[in-house]
């Protein structure tokens, strides 16, 4: 394995550090999920989308490959022992999420850190996530003005939660915790 591609132990942290931090919200956005999908399915993409933020701040910070996904899965199993009845859930969203991610950052060889590029993934996800949770959940059962409010939310979701991992992220790097990690 080239040194290129290796992923060194300080890398590691990092990612296991921001794995961790995101895990407790996503175990948190387990829990909450009962209560939206219960009360107000309209905006379950605002909890769902939360689940954007390990890559997306991995990312920003270590700008390497793989350190979304592997963040993604670290932070599906910290999540897992808050909310073990998503843990399936929990590392399918990782998988899917982290994939993307990195499948978009793949697309520019993981040269291009600029913020259009993970808000294209996030309306990847969103898009996608709507679709899905749309039939999971019958929100074509729901009111009209509903429908429309879960699409906007559904998509609109995870990009907000992008802004905020991309500013969690600047702020990690400011702070000095890339310094020697990642490529420009």
């Amino acid at each position: 394995m080239s040194s290129a591609s290796r992923l060194s132990t300080r890398v590691l942290l990092v990612c296991a550090a921001i794995g961790v931090g995101t895990g407790i919200l996503g175990g948190a956005a387990g829990w909450l999920t009962l209560v939206v999908l219960a009360t107000a399915p309209w905006a379950y993409g605002l909890v769902l989308g939360s689940h954007v933020l390990p890559g997306i701040i991995a990312q920003q910070v270590v700008r390497r490959p793989w350190v979304a996904l592997l963040t993604h899965v670290l932070a599906a199993l910290v999540a897992s022992a808050m909310a073990p009845q998503w843990t399936f859930r929990f590392l399918g969203t990782a998988i899917l999420f982290g994939g993307i991610q990195e499948g978009v950052a793949a697309l520019t060889r993981y040269r291009v850190w600029g913020a259009v590029r993970f808000f294209v993934s996030a309306v990847i996800i969103g898009l996608l996530v709507a679709a899905a949770v749309w039939f999971a959940a019958d929100i074509g059962a729901l009111a009209s003005w509903a429908q429309i409010t879960y699409l906007v939310i559904g998509v609109l979701g995870p990009v907000v939660w992008t802004a905020v991992g991309i500013a969690i992220g600047s702020g990690l790097r400011d702070a000095g915790v890339a310094r020697g990690l990642s490529r420009r």
